[in-house]
């Protein structure tokens, strides 16, 4: 019912596939009308998956070792083949170049947590839910780490900032070193992809990013304007300049995580094993395209509430110093 279940749903269904849909019944529940739906809680309330066998399970909790506890032990003997959504953020360290899965995830002394914690920083929790799932599930465990994971229908606007801003033409104030690294996954590309590995029964930990090479901030952006009509130029701002005036990676400038200390690798992932299991990737050009298009046909309300990114008024200020330095 989130982002990420719809497209899994959609595209097993398309490849002839029976779906049941097990959640609390209280979020989208218009979605798939012909499809079985099981009415629990992930926090115990499973008995509506009981005397049931599936091939395949896909778990796309956000980040609770617990519920994925609950859910896995009550499963074991029913399903095949057991899928954990994880996330890029179950690495305790990013700085290797190339990243690949075998990198040190989060343990509870490398997060610097107590195990008694009441809770779990994001990363240490989807780390921990990882290895539960994969004690459970020994040898029949899909891990899957996404990155970001962008394209219409998704609700952060992290991706779909830079679509809308650039639409919007003018001067467009470019983060960073123009050779930066980007990757990013489109949603279809990341959940067909698993609907397949499920097919396959294929198992192991990978991680759901694009493309197969790094793709550099100035490519993303030209990118980008290469779907639009706008009359936009790029005004390309460095690192120090940007952290001086509080302006920050990731959240202020989405998508964009410059290789500083420690971060070397967070765009550098080698992707020849998730190639060999079979990812692909859609090209920047249809997604771009394609999430402005959903921008565009929300609300005007939603439409200007927008989630990440800084504010028209922000950027100009920003821009207006930057040319202003001495």
């Amino acid at each position: 019912t989130g982002f990420i279940g719809p497209y899994q749903v959609r595209y097993a269904l398309e490849r002839g596939h029976t779906v049941t849909i097990f959640n609390r019944g209280r979020t989208n529940t218009h979605l798939f009308p012909g499809v079985e739906r099981l009415v629990g809680d992930r926090n115990g309330q499973l008995d509506a998956l009981a005397g049931r066998t599936w091939d395949a399970v896909i778990d796309n909790s956000r980040a609770n070792p617990e519920w994925v506890r609950m859910s896995a032990e009550f499963l074991k003997d029913s399903v095949d083949g057991y899928f954990y959504v994880s996330s890029r953020s179950a690495y305790a360290d990013t700085s290797r170049v190339p990243m690949t899965a075998d990198a040190p995830t989060f343990t509870y002394e490398t997060a610097g947590v107590s195990r008694d914690a009441e809770r779990l920083p994001y990363g240490l929790a989807k780390a921990l839910s990882e290895r539960v799932a994969q004690r459970i599930f020994e040898g029949r465990a899909n891990i899957v780490r996404p990155g970001l994971i962008i394209g219409p229908d998704d609700e952060s606007d992290r991706f779909t900032y830079w679509p809308v801003r650039i639409n919007r033409g003018g001067e467009v104030l470019a983060p960073g070193d123009p050779s930066d690294p980007v990757q990013i996954i489109d949603v279809r590309d990341l959940t067909e992809w698993m609907i397949r590995m499920a097919e396959d029964g294929t198992t192991g930990v990978f991680n759901g990013i694009g493309p197969r090479t790094p793709r550099p901030m100035a490519e993303l952006l030209y990118g980008i304007r290469a779907v639009t009509t706008a009359e936009t130029t790029f005004t390309w701002v460095n690192l120090e300049f940007l952290t001086a005036i509080g302006v920050r990676p990731y959240s202020d400038m989405p998508v964009w995580r410059p290789p500083t200390e420690g971060f070397e690798g967070f765009a550098r992932f080698d992707l020849t094993p998730e190639i060999e299991a079979g990812l692909t990737f859609r090209p920047l050009a249809v997604t771009a395209r394609e999430t402005l298009e959903y921008h565009l046909s929300r609300s005007p309300e939603r439409q200007a509430e927008f989630r990440a990114g800084i504010s028209a008024e922000r950027e100009a200020e920003v821009l207006a110093a930057w040319h202003d330095r001495a």
